[in-house]
């Protein structure tokens, strides 16, 4: 999976999350949970969609790495590769 190819996969599963998410104020560097209000539930969510869509286990150890969407995007192009 191409570093591009995660990102969409990423902005995605947020929308199913928050179908009025606005990305075009949150860069790939920023907390998008804070920039788009995703509450620990909303991102438990997220990460089960995540895990679904791609077939990767995603524990709990792994949150840090999905903080922003430039990371999330790199930790899942990394595991699927």
């Amino acid at each position: 999976m191409t570093r591009t190819t995660a990102y969409e996969i990423v902005q995605d599963a947020i929308r199913e999350i928050v179908p009025d998410a606005d990305f075009s104020a949150v860069g790939p560097d920023d907390k998008y949970r804070e920039a788009l209000e995703i509450d620990s539930l909303d991102f438990e969510s997220l990460v089960e969609l995540l895990a679904e869509r791609t077939g990767l286990r995603i524990d709990e150890d792994d949150y840090p790495r999905l903080t922003t969407l430039g990371d999330a995007a790199d930790f899942l192009a990394e595991r699927q590769s």
